[in-house]
């Protein structure tokens, strides 16, 4: 599980290493990362969308973000069935996974951003 403190401990082992760039890598660095870096109030926003995955797409984690939308799309149609006791406790499932990674959206991108930082610096 994350900690606030590890990651901000990456952080700014991160940022010691930038800042030990040349004038122009660090530029070149700085040019190729932001477009690539997350927001973490976009990640949240599309997190209340959380039985839908969107979060996840935003990410780039196609693979998680199509078995949220599935467990939704499937337990939303169990509720039209004999079913229904599964598909509610499908949708509740998938509620609590998600409803824990919205009140840790910060962490998550700031975590997401360290490792995206991580992997410019080694190229």
């Amino acid at each position: 599980m994350l900690n606030q403190q590890q990651v901000d401990a990456e952080e700014e082992q991160i940022r010691e290493w930038v800042a030990a760039l040349p004038d122009e890598q660090r530029k070149e660095f700085y040019q190729q990362l932001k477009p690539l870096l997350r927001d973490p109030d976009t990640y949240a926003t599309l997190n209340w969308c959380f039985l839908a995955g969107l979060h996840h797409f935003y990410l780039g984690q196609w693979g998680r973000g199509l078995v949220n939308l599935l467990i939704f799309v499937v337990g939303a149609a169990l509720l039209f069935t004999p079913l229904v006791l599964v598909g509610i406790a499908m949708l509740l499932l998938i509620t609590g996974i998600e409803l824990w990674a919205l009140f840790r959206a910060q962490i998550i991108i700031q975590h997401w951003n360290n490792q995206l930082m991580r992997r410019l610096l080694q190229r």
